[in-house]
């Protein structure tokens, strides 16, 4: 497993000179496993809420990610203005499922147990649209675009900042991981992850346009 997030977390087993371990979880399941013990820290699309920062403590935020919808390109919707009364997919207990309640209240929301399963239920008909981080609709888009191609709605429906999860009792491992995500971000560390996998020169062509801070709840 690589990418944006597993070299974050790939950074900080290292500092503490452990091996990394992953865990692929359902959204739903994730603080669930973290406050069980079945993991130490839980990361990838994990934008804070006040109802998750009751349950757990954050880092700093490592990303900046914009929630959005798409829809089938053949589907005639334009905008987000379009979605009044329509029909939209998203992952259960997400923040994308939040946020199209919160923004369009007079559509009509069904969830999925994950992303993939989601944006199949547009494909198939079954919903009119799909919300999730902006990373994961433009992966779809490029996957679908020779086959079934899907359009991006604007404006976003929400900015939602990710950070690292831990347990609330973790006090000293949330200090150091804060202090190794500030170190990266004053080496440049950061940014060139951020360059390595969302960048100007990767399919994703995406600007940076934040750093490494604390969580403005």
């Amino acid at each position: 497993m690589q990418g944006y997030d597993v070299d974050f977390c790939n950074a900080i087993a290292k500092s503490l000179g452990v091996k990394l371990e992953l865990k692929l979880i359902s959204v739903a399941a994730r603080i669930p496993e973290l406050q069980q013990g079945r993991v130490d820290v839980i990361a990838a699309n994990l934008g804070w809420t006040p109802e998750r920062a009751e349950q757990i403590t954050y880092s700093n935020s490592y990303y900046v990610s914009q929630q959005k919808v798409a829809a089938k390109r053949s589907s005639g919707l334009k905008s987000v203005s379009d979605l009044a009364g329509k029909r939209i997919s998203a992952p259960k207990g997400s923040t994308s499922e939040l946020a199209v309640r919160k923004s369009i209240p007079n559509a009509s929301t069904t969830t999925f147990q994950d992303p993939p399963a989601a944006f199949l239920a547009m494909q198939q008909g079954k919903v009119d649209a799909f919300a999730v981080s902006e990373l994961m609709l433009l992966k779809f888009q490029q996957q679908t675009e020779a086959t079934a191609p899907i359009d991006i709605l604007e404006p976003s429906l929400m900015s939602e900042a990710w950070g690292i999860g831990m347990r609330k009792e973790e006090a000293g491992l949330m200090k150091h991981v804060n202090s190794v995500l500030e170190g990266m971000e004053k080496s440049g560390e950061a940014k060139q992850i951020f360059d390595k996998w969302l960048g100007e020169n990767t399919s994703y062509k995406l600007k940076r346009s934040f750093r490494i801070e604390p969580i403005k709840g």
